[in-house]
């Protein structure tokens, strides 16, 4: 890509400028103030970009990015580079959707605090050898233990109907 200078971005950006304050002036005698003054800000911008040398900045800015896109293309280490980043993301990816099927759980053992007969997420907890000997585990009401089976009678009848044993 050719580098512009000082010397060539100068007479371009004039140029510019002129030509729009002509087509300003046009737009104003046609279709009024407002599109004549739009068209003036529009006409000074190519000079206050030279003046302030975002100019070179914006074409340094396009070069780059013309020269990357081209190494880009024709590079094999940067195709290399764009495989290694596409394995990363679906690495990624799988290790999400891995943790959200529980793969990294590991089997949590129960609490020594349960207390025997109560319900956990596996059913009741059993009686554990841990538990004080001078305090006999107490018997759950009746009243509880017959809405808890009625329950499980429930869920059991529903479970056989869709043929899950």
């Amino acid at each position: 890509m050719p580098d512009f200078n000082d010397v060539t971005l100068l007479p371009l950006c004039a140029g510019l400028t002129l030509l729009g304050l002509i087509g300003s002036w046009i737009a104003w005698r046609r279709r009024g103030l407002a599109a004549g003054t739009r068209g003036v800000a529009w006409s000074l911008l190519p000079v206050s970009l030279y003046m302030t040398g975002l100019l070179k900045l914006l074409w340094d800015i396009v070069k780059s990015a013309v020269t990357w896109v081209t190494h880009l293309i024709f590079s094999p280490t940067v195709w290399a580079g764009v495989a290694l980043f596409g394995v990363s993301v679906v690495l990624y990816v799988v290790s999400g959707v891995a943790r959200g099927r529980g793969g990294e759980k590991a089997p949590k053992s129960k609490p020594a605090s349960a207390t025997a007969g109560a319900l956990t997420s596996t059913g009741p907890a059993p009686a554990s050898a841990s538990a004080p000997a001078g305090k006999p585990a107490k018997a759950p009401k009746a009243k509880a233990s017959k809405q808890e089976s009625s329950e499980f009678d429930e869920i059991e009848d529903i479970l056989k109907r869709h043929g899950i044993n």
